[in-house]
């Protein structure tokens, strides 16, 4: 539950500002000028903060759309990410958000109209079909009963037939998506890593068995389906956890008419991680074999090889080679 509501003040009087703070009546609201000066403010406690976050009513004033790194896709030529929320309401032990921000504390832009004008010129001025990522700085749809915005994304989306969006989650937040006809140009996307390691590593996130059931739902009411395995996580046990995992869910959904597939292995920008230790030090994650290369720490080339060709070679029992992408 939210208890205080940080507003900025140029969106004071906007109607989401309004129509979100009505659905926190008991929560303090204090105003501020600019929502960085209380998300950034030095002397903040990311661990502490995560137990009890406040929200904060912001306005977006430039970088709506941004290019995604070259490994960041699945197969589209022209790849663009955004993010309309700031922070996750899952606490997952893995998540770069620890290492890049000061503040946990949810932001959410309440210009959604910005986003979409930008969206649009973007794809018009492409050559081709483009991709748009939701679920970068946040998940996409965890947060939605709050503020909507998928809502909206789908009804901007449906008139743009050649941009395509990815809402990529872990959430089961889908009534709204069931309660919709399916738009041709939209993956749901759902995360996944297998049972122990999201048992010890993802906390407050749906279960593995909650999710299957909510992918098939989607699946069957005509929405497009995708599956995330990132970040794979090394283990003794990696090739049975990751069979019992896609047994799991191929047993559930049907294969055959899955989008894509797309995987990575466990990799942090080396200031992130150094953070998230500082932040975490029991944390049995950071313990494991890890090294340094090119200012990012991972598990080290053999290791990486061995993640990606075994949860590869795997997949392809289940689904066509042609829908998987990894993410190097």
């Amino acid at each position: 539950m939210i208890q205080t509501i940080y507003v900025e003040e140029s969106v004071r009087n906007h109607p989401r500002t309004r129509e979100i703070c009505a659905r926190f009546p008991g929560a303090t609201q204090i105003d501020c000028e600019r929502y960085n000066s209380v998300f950034n403010s030095n002397s903040q406690n990311f661990r502490l903060q995560k137990q009890q976050p406040s929200l904060i009513l912001a306005h977006k004033r430039k970088g709506y759309v941004l290019p995604t790194p070259p490994d960041y896709g699945i197969g589209g030529s022209h790849n663009y990410y955004f993010s309309h929320m700031l922070n996750c309401v899952y606490d997952c032990r893995y998540c770069f958000l620890q290492g890049m921000y000061r503040s946990a504390n949810y932001v959410v832009f309440v210009n959604y109209e910005d986003y979409f004008d930008q969206i649009e010129s973007t794809a018009k001025e492409a050559s081709g079909d483009s991709w748009f990522f939701s679920g970068y700085d946040c998940d996409s749809l965890a947060f939605e009963p709050v503020t909507g915005f998928m809502r909206y994304a789908l009804d901007r989306f449906s008139l743009i037939p050649k941009a395509h969006l990815e809402i990529r989650t872990k959430s089961t937040q889908v009534r709204d998506l069931l309660s919709r006809p399916p738009i041709k140009n939209c993956v749901i996307a759902f995360s996944f890593t297998p049972e122990k390691v999201s048992q010890s590593l993802e906390h407050r996130v749906p279960s593995i068995k909650k999710r299957v059931l909510a992918m098939q739902k989607l699946q069957n009411h005509g929405w497009k389906i995708g599956l995330r395995f990132d970040p794979i996580v090394h283990s003794k046990t990696l090739e049975s956890d990751y069979r019992d995992l896609f047994t799991t869910i191929f047993e559930s959904i049907d294969p055959k008419t899955v989008h894509s597939a797309s995987y990575g292995t466990f990799r942090l920008p080396k200031p992130f991680f150094k953070k998230m230790v500082t932040l975490y030090p029991e944390e049995k994650l950071f313990a494991l074999p890890l090294t340094e290369h090119k200012s990012q720490v991972s598990f080290g080339d053999i290791t990486e090889e061995l993640c990606l060709s075994t949860v590869h070679n795997l997949l392809i029992e289940f689904i066509d080679e042609r829908i998987i992408f990894p993410c190097s």
